[in-house]
């Protein structure tokens, strides 16, 4: 799973972001068949990492990530009900949306 997370995003789409204690934000979000990427204002890279049935691992990597530092696991992510592209991780209580512009 961590080479999915290390992995360099291919092409990202202008899109509108949200996360829990960062507000809503404009982000260029990477969608692909593994998860969505997009930077926080903060700096730092979320990504979701898909698993099966919406579901998926969230990590947060450093604004100035630095060799052999991991990224900070933020648990497991589930969809929200009735809430599109957004999903919540229980572990520390974060609501995530991503939104590409059309």
């Amino acid at each position: 799973a961590c080479s999915l997370v290390l992995a360099v995003p291919a092409a990202a789409a202008p899109g509108q972001c949200s996360m829990t204690g960062q507000g809503d934000f404009p982000c260029d979000v990477t969608v692909d068949g593994g998860g969505i990427t997009f930077a926080l204002p903060s700096g730092e890279t979320f990504v979701f990492a898909h698993e099966a049935d919406g579901e998926g691992l969230a990590y947060l990597i450093a604004a100035e990530p630095q060799p052999g530092r991991y990224p900070e696991e933020l648990g497991r992510f589930v969809p929200v009900e009735g809430e599109a592209g957004c999903w919540f991780g229980a572990k520390d209580e974060i609501t995530f949306c991503a939104a590409l512009e059309r």
